[in-house]
């Protein structure tokens, strides 16, 4: 089959098209026929060398997959049959013809939806639901501020804040990006590069401040963080885009705040848990992507780039350029 690679760590001229032996599937795995993947931003942590799969995972980049069923490795139960369509939350190996995934990580497409729109949901659309009711357990008619909202996990994000009638609002770095997040139903939206996103998220809340952060840019950005956390807020940092390093006295403005500082990966989970997830997202949001109306949820796509493309995608990624999810599809779908 073939699969994308890099021989040393760098930029995305290392990547390449290898053929590669199809995977075998193990105890509880259901081999997948993939037809589109996506990219993440681990996926370019990983081919930087900054981010290395867990044990026992392919070193192959993809974290998210859809395609279709044929085959199953021992033990499984068989919830599936060849032929079904699904989408794949994967550790590792999407961005290849073939992939295999334990049989609890993957969820039916919904009807009417192409390869190409379901792979962005997997990995983006559980991230984003983990983060909002795992860990910061949000409610009814809280605030949420998200950042990077155009991000494939914050224009799921917007739509799921919205889903459990809390209200969304974002920053991102350009006027194109937050007129998206406003379409998919961001109550406000600031850009961090033109003004104090802190100070227009109290005068937005009435000087309350929002009671969920969902924060992939970290150190850079805290004391605006915790300037419009709200008393007893939850702060949730998922990734550290603008540094992993603190500069001043987070703990005792933390504390004056009584706020939670909660974090999150998802890829490092057990996968128990994942089964978890997967399995509340199944039953909690995957319908409303079939419901038409207002409230139907809906990935967003930034482009689609074949897998011999595979440069220019991660390029384009690392450049800030996308708005939404970047698509790779397999050349047996082109």
């Amino acid at each position: 089959m073939l699969a994308v690679y890099f021989d040393a760590p760098g930029g995305p001229e290392n990547l390449y098209i290898k053929e590669v032996e199809k995977p075998k599937p193990k105890e509880g795995e259901v081999l997948l026929k993939v037809h589109a993947s996506a990219l993440n931003r681990a996926d370019l942590l990983q081919r930087k060398g900054m981010y290395a799969p867990p044990k026992g995972v392919s070193e192959i980049l993809g974290l998210e997959a859809a395609g279709v069923v044929i085959g199953f490795g021992p033990g499984c139960i068989r919830c599936w049959k060849p032929g079904d369509l699904v989408m794949a939350l994967l550790s590792g190996g999407g961005n290849a013809e073939y992939a295999t995934v334990p049989e609890g990580h993957l969820m039916p497409i919904p009807v009417g939806m192409t390869f190409c729109q379901a792979a962005a949901i997997p990995e983006a659309w559980l991230t984003a639901f983990q983060l909002l009711h795992f860990v910061g357990k949000v409610q009814n008619k809280e605030t949420v501020l998200i950042h990077a909202g155009a991000s494939g996990v914050g224009t799921a994000a917007i739509q799921l804040t919205r889903l459990v009638g809390a209200v969304p609002i974002v920053t991102a770095g350009t006027q194109e990006k937050l007129h998206m997040a406003r379409n998919l139903g961001a109550a406000a939206g600031f850009n961090y590069k033109e003004e104090d996103f802190s100070e227009k998220v109290l005068k937005f809340t009435d000087n309350a401040g929002v009671d969920v952060i969902l924060d992939c840019i970290g150190g850079s950005q805290w004391e605006k963080n915790l300037h419009c956390l709200r008393t007893d807020g939850r702060w949730v940092v998922y990734g550290l885009l603008g540094a992993g390093e603190i500069q001043g006295d987070l703990l005792t403005a933390l504390l004056a705040k009584r706020g939670s500082l909660l974090t999150s990966l998802l890829r490092s989970r057990t996968n128990k848990y994942k089964d978890e997830l997967v399995k509340a997202f199944t039953e909690e949001a995957l319908p409303h992507f079939s419901c038409p109306g207002p409230g139907q949820l809906q990935p967003v796509i930034d482009s689609v780039y074949p897998l011999q493309q595979i440069s220019e995608a991660h390029q384009r990624m690392e450049e800030n350029r996308n708005a939404g999810k970047i698509i790779i599809e397999m050349p047996s779908t082109s």
